[in-house]
């Protein structure tokens, strides 16, 4: 079924998504070339369409060389005929073989990503990491350049720090290189760093965040409530586990509540409580199998209430040590 009018638009873009992203990093990882299509042609049906992936995905895995999930989603686009219906974005500056945010190396990587996924243009192109050994001028010019030729429509950042967002920021003023969207780590567990320094920005510019680990690597599913990792857990577990904590268990208690006044799962609830928050487009968050993208879909649907949100606030507000 797909959701009508469930839609958001990406900054001063003309990007309009589902509200929650599907993050892309999974595949050819924890979900196999062969079940892709389960996943994508799902999501697509059910009203989703923007897919997240890097350049660099799934390099870390064994006998993997980097572009993978990219190359698993242009045969899908290529089966499916379905490239109308989703927003891509893809990241640079991690690859083997493209390091970095020097022109000519985005500009190389830009073209194998478009070459993998057998498509004429990167609807959002990311800069995954800052490159600081790099001036600013020079790799603004670079995406500039990417947007004025017609391979990238249009550009955001990822893992910067907030001076250097100002500065990429300063340098673009209006012109092509200008960000539209700022992707941080950002959820119910992880939520300073962002509100203090990011959303400023992106109030101030008028950019959408697109939080990455909105379920904190699993944990805000629910599925991790103590730290020992149960025997064939995901690779992520670890991550997970570490959140473990009285005001972690807390924070769970209280996404089960809501969870069960709305008939709907504990993640729903994290990724909503996420989409309610000041400048946030779309969280991301991936799935390996139908349940889990099925809750992925109805997050994006859901509309918590003011009481809610504010209670997920409280209970998961952290006061630094001798604040």
């Amino acid at each position: 079924m797909v959701f009508a009018g469930a839609v958001t638009r990406i900054g001063t873009s003309d990007l309009d998504v589902f509200p929650i992203g599907l993050g892309c990093n999974v595949f050819g990882f924890t979900v196999s070339p062969e079940d892709t299509a389960s996943i994508l042609d799902p999501w697509v049906d059910g009203g989703g369409n923007l897919l997240d992936t890097a350049d660099s995905y799934s390099a870390w895995v064994p006998g993997n060389v980097g572009g993978e999930s990219e190359t698993l989603i242009g045969e899908w686009l290529r089966r499916s005929g379905r490239r109308d219906e989703v927003v891509i974005a893809t990241k640079v500056a991690k690859h083997p073989e493209f390091q970095g945010l020097a022109p000519a190396n985005v500009r190389a990587a830009a073209e194998a990503s478009l070459r993998r996924m057998g498509i004429d243009v990167i609807d959002l192109y990311y800069a995954h990491y800052d490159d600081p050994d790099l001036a600013m001028e020079e790799i603004v010019e670079g995406f500039a350049s990417l947007v004025r030729d017609g391979l990238v429509r249009y550009v955001a950042v990822s893992n910067f720090e907030p001076a250097r967002i100002e500065e990429w920021i300063r340098i673009a003023g209006d012109g092509p290189a200008r960000p539209v969207a700022i992707q941080p780590h950002y959820n119910l567990v992880h939520r300073n760093d962002v509100e203090d320094h990011i959303i400023p920005i992106a109030e101030q510019h008028e950019l959408s965040l697109i939080p990455y680990f909105g379920l904190a690597r699993g944990f805000l599913t629910g599925k991790y409530r103590t730290k020992d990792i149960p025997e064939g857990a995901s690779p992520r577990a670890q991550g997970a586990v570490k959140y473990v904590s009285p005001q972690g268990l807390e924070i769970l208690d209280t996404l089960d509540e809501i969870a069960k006044a709305h008939g709907v799962t504990p993640a729903a609830v994290a990724l909503a409580w996420l989409r309610a928050q000041p400048t946030v487009a779309a969280p991301l968050a991936s799935a390996t199998n139908p349940r889990q993208l099925a809750e992925l879909l109805a997050a994006g649907q859901l509309e918590l209430a003011s009481d809610e949100v504010a209670e997920l606030t409280r209970v998961s507000t952290w006061t630094p040590p001798g604040a």
